[in-house]
């Protein structure tokens, strides 16, 4: 065999390595749960047209959490940013659980909230939590579906 057939052959052999590897990122664990399970839809917040970061709400160790991941593109584009993660019941009225990932995060998981008997959503938004831990005025929200 020649040279070049055996460089397009180790070639082929590598793409479905590489096409798998270039998939979804998978979330690491919230701290304090080594297991949990994406529930619902994955939801997208988008600020000035730009995709900025996944929300997913996650259910393990008895307890709901919500997670935002910010884009690897939004990242190189952007020198500073800010961005919280929170599980809301009531409709999207109460918040349990908000976690502010401090300066320039790459992930946020909330504390995880004890709410698998109710309603539950997972709520990201692009601030840094205000005064009260939860979203004010000019910042950007984003809700996953309701999980009951």
């Amino acid at each position: 065999m020649s040279k070049i057939a055996k460089i397009a052959t180790v070639a082929a052999l590598a793409v479905p390595i590489l096409i798998g590897a270039a998939g979804t990122a998978n979330a690491s664990t919230p701290s304090g749960c080594s297991s949990v399970t994406q529930i619902g839809g994955t939801s997208y917040l988008t600020v000035g047209g730009e995709t900025m970061a996944s929300v997913k709400q996650y259910k393990g160790c008895g307890k709901n959490y919500a997670y935002l991941y910010v884009w690897a593109g939004y990242r190189s584009h952007h020198s500073s940013w800010d961005a919280c993660a929170s599980i809301v019941t009531d409709g999207g009225h109460t918040i349990q659980d908000v976690n502010c990932g401090g300066p320039n995060p790459v992930e946020v998981w909330s504390f995880g909230a004890s709410t698998l008997s109710q309603c539950t959503q997972a709520l990201g938004w692009n601030g840094s939590g205000g005064d009260f831990g939860s979203p004010v005025a000019g910042d950007v929200t984003v809700t996953t579906d309701v999980r009951c």
